[in-house]
């Protein structure tokens, strides 16, 4: 569970988020929804820790993140699973590099224990044996579920998606939704997803922060 109290964030003389108060629950599928500039960006930046706020809390599990010590901090960033807009996989590694990449950078796992985790990542999404691929051989969709495996690589308890859907044809937003939603659901995780798009929140929305002139 993630919980944010009374969140305040200027740039300037730009009040662009104002004394949010909202509860991000395990398990479910939390939205954040709102027209280009209502604040939504800045918030999960917030939450990832990519920009500070300028009043207020955010408590990952009852603990504040302003007040944790760097060791509290770098566990907590090894415990959360980013989906970026684009997919953001590495061009020159293959499916398999890609998901190892925050396995070799975080833990001290053993290259058999890290394949291991790569290959039941890859059959989680419905990847299996497309370990060698390039990305520059994978189709929208299947670039999406390639970032998705390397989100849930290091098993995280907290999982963010910027504009999953972002690119794809409704029968494959469709498809990663429903993944998102699994994954959620089978590892409890506290997932929030930041989306324009309407049929992802009449599909997957179980909680639903809607952002208008930087309110909730």
């Amino acid at each position: 569970m993630i919980e944010i109290k009374n969140i305040e964030k200027k740039f300037g003389n730009n009040h662009v988020l104002k004394n949010l108060n909202h509860v991000f629950e395990s398990g479910k599928t939390n939205l954040i929804i709102g027209e280009s500039g209502s604040g939504k960006t800045t918030l999960i930046k917030i939450l990832v820790g990519l920009y500070k706020h300028d009043q207020g809390e955010v408590l990952f599990h009852g603990e504040d993140v302003g007040s944790m010590k760097n060791k509290s901090k770098r566990k907590l960033r090894q415990e959360i699973g980013m989906l970026f807009q684009g997919g953001a996989l590495y061009d020159y590694m293959s499916v398999e590099d890609n998901i190892m990449f925050p396995l070799t950078m975080f833990t001290d796992k053993s290259i058999k224990e890290k394949i291991n985790r790569v290959n039941f990542c890859l059959d989680r999404v419905n990847l299996t044996g497309k370990n060698s691929l390039m990305p520059s051989e994978l189709s929208g969709g299947m670039k999406k579920r390639v970032a998705i495996a390397r989100a849930i690589v290091m098993q995280p308890k907290y999982l963010f998606c910027d504009e999953p859907n972002s690119g794809l044809d409704p029968k494959t937003s469709i498809l990663i939704d429903n993944l998102i939603q699994e994954i959620t659901e089978e590892y409890n995780i506290t997932t929030v997803v930041n989306t324009h798009d309407m049929n992802s929140v009449m599909q997957i929305g179980q909680n639903i922060a809607f952002i208008h002139q930087g309110e909730i």
